[in-house]
């Protein structure tokens, strides 16, 4: 599945409420998220950009799925369907 071409930070941020994540704070352009999962804290950030480049996009993808213990494929499907 391909990557969407058109999503914010904020709407990533949004999307990624569905496995645990919350907003701690905002700083500037930067969202911080947080997620306590497999007993483990998991933190990431995201730029506030009206439009994520798909290479940074990817990259957080990446990182979330590693933490999940789930392929990145099954990740974007269970985000953007």
């Amino acid at each position: 599945m391909k990557l969407p071409r058109d999503l914010s930070g904020a709407e990533l941020a949004a999307a990624l409420r569905k496995f645990g994540y919350k907003v701690v704070r905002q700083t500037g352009s930067h969202i911080r998220l947080v997620a306590q999962i497999h007993g483990r804290e998991h933190h990431i950030t995201i730029p506030a950009h009206a439009t994520l480049k798909t290479g940074t996009l990817n990259g957080i993808l990446t990182d979330v799925a590693s933490h999940l213990e789930i392929s990145k494929a099954e990740l974007i499907q269970s985000l953007f369907e």
